[in-house]
């Protein structure tokens, strides 16, 4: 890619969105592109729970701090680890306890010490790094130390540790799809190793998600390069006076950009930024829809890449 920002920016949203669909938090792709973390102007309660997911993604070395403030950027708040007891997980449709994690707040502390020590100790085993992201995954949803958010922090631990292994030059690769089309095998394998010990189908599932994640994240990325060099020829025959890189990156950061965008990455009048993204509406590149009070500027060929 190059420029791996643009993957940074549009990818971590729909890893965000499919994450926090795994929890029953949905959010439609309009408002999720139409809202906007830089200025708070969300277009719905969940969009921003979204986009506070793909800001925690940007979080770096993977200590129990980093996982702390990971939670605290999801969830907008600084409870850190559980203190109190009575925390259980619930089958939704009949009320059961399925799993009952550790509840003390001293244990809790010296489960994810030990988590915090396998993450980052490579000399403590031999194990191939995607089986040791598995064993984290299932290791840090069994302790379950926060209040809430677990699950949507979890994911993210699953991409800073391959990153952080250098198997990933950059957080690009999500796995939230995959899960959550496959979401009761996912939670049915997560619960089967509590009450079995049984890890082979939850190690063997894992690395299937990470085949099939990886297969059509190359997909989007090659699908992504060739939109793009399309419309940089595009313009460049038939705009070649407003053509420029910051332009392009513009419009493949923001499926949905507004005047508002252009005027600050492009740095010219808002008079300029308007007349750049009509134009771009007549030679066919973008459409103009009007949601409410505001004009948007949709590349509606990105937006379908990245719902597909």
């Amino acid at each position: 890619m190059p420029n791996q920002y643009l993957l940074l920016a549009t990818l971590s949203l729909q890893e965000a969105k499919e994450s926090s669909e795994i929890e029953n938090i949905i959010t439609t792709q309009d408002d999720l592109y139409r809202s906007n973390y830089q200025t708070q102007k969300f277009l719905s309660t969940s969009a921003k729970e979204v986009h506070n997911y793909a800001k925690a993604l940007e979080t770096g070395l993977l200590t129990n701090n980093t996982i702390i403030e990971i939670q605290r950027i999801i969830e907008s708040n600084n409870a850190g680890f559980r203190t109190q007891g009575s925390t259980q997980l619930i089958n939704q449709q009949n009320s059961e306890v399925v799993y009952t994690p550790p509840q003390a707040a001293q244990h809790i502390v010296d489960l994810m010490g030990d988590l915090e020590k396998f993450v980052n100790d490579d000399e403590l085993n031999d194990y191939d790094d995607l089986v040791k992201m598995a064993l984290i995954h299932h290791q840090f949803e069994s302790i379950h130390p926060f209040y809430d958010g677990n699950g949507r922090t979890g994911r993210i631990l699953n991409i800073l540790f391959l990153s952080k292994q250098k198997l990933l030059g950059a957080p690009i690769l999500y796995l939230s799809r995959y899960l959550n089309s496959n979401k009761s095998e996912y939670y049915q394998l997560l619960q089967q190793v509590r009450d079995t010990n049984n890890w082979e189908p939850w190690l063997l599932f894992m690395l299937k998600a990470l085949q099939v994640t990886s297969q059509d994240t190359l997909k989007t990325i090659k699908g992504l390069i060739a939109l793009m060099q399309s419309y940089k020829q595009t313009i460049k025959a038939k705009l070649p006076k407003i053509y420029s890189h910051e332009l392009i990156n513009n419009l493949f950061t923001h499926p949905y950009t507004k005047v508002e965008f252009l005027t600050q990455d492009l740095n010219v009048h808002r008079n300029t930024a308007s007349k750049y993204l009509n134009q771009l509406v007549d030679i066919g590149l973008l459409t103009k829809p009007k949601l409410g009070k505001d004009n948007y500027y949709l590349n509606s060929k990105l937006y379908e890449l990245l719902s597909n």
